[in-house]
């Protein structure tokens, strides 16, 4: 025998209804739209500022070929930038590979191997670590810097389009070196 809850209940328009990070941040922009949605230190992000840099960082990830099944791995600390990546690679079908922050170079080129990753986009704070991970990839992949973000889209990070080629990682390193400097479009 069933309980209260078993009878009636099936799933209907009225009471249920599947959710996503996409559905959560576009309904939370609407209802909530002038609410705080993100707080770190001095910063702040209302949900519709918070779902519209997601909407802003989907269409750069779209912009350099991501899309349904694709991975992009993140190497961030907890702040503002991690939570819209959590918003703008679900939006694009994509699989969403958080790095861990702990992890050395080794076991980070591993993980970015493993998982196929297409983007890769780091805080400039770990850039020594991914600097490292990103000499020991596999020599076949190349890498390259996204093109067409501005420095308010970049703020803190680098943005770093991985994929299949010849071109050295020594482009990477060089980039990763510009840890005072916001990576400039080619």
């Amino acid at each position: 025998m069933g309980t209260l809850y078993d009878s009636g209940l099936d799933r209907t328009a009225a009471n249920f209804a599947a959710l996503s990070p996409v559905s959560f941040v576009e309904r939370s922009a609407e209802v909530f739209g002038d609410l705080p949605a993100v707080i770190h230190g001095q910063r702040r992000a209302t949900w519709r500022e918070l779902r519209d840099r997601s909407a802003r960082l989907a269409a750069a990830l779209r912009a350099l070929g991501v899309g349904r099944n694709d991975t992009v791995s993140v190497m961030l600390p907890n702040t503002p930038e991690m939570i819209e990546a959590h918003y703008a690679v679900p939006a694009l079908n994509a699989v969403l590979n958080t790095l861990n922050t702990r992890l050395d170079a080794p076991l980070l080129a591993w993980q970015l191997n493993h998982c196929e990753a297409k983007v890769l986009i780091t805080d400039r704070e770990f850039a020594p670590t991914m600097q490292a991970a990103l000499e020991l990839l596999e020599t076949t992949r190349h890498y390259e810097v996204a093109a067409g973000f501005s420095p308010q889209t970049l703020r803190s990070m680098v943005y770093l389009k991985l994929g299949q080629g010849a071109q050295a990682a020594a482009e990477a390193r060089k980039i990763l070196d510009h840890r005072g400097q916001v990576p400039r479009n080619r």
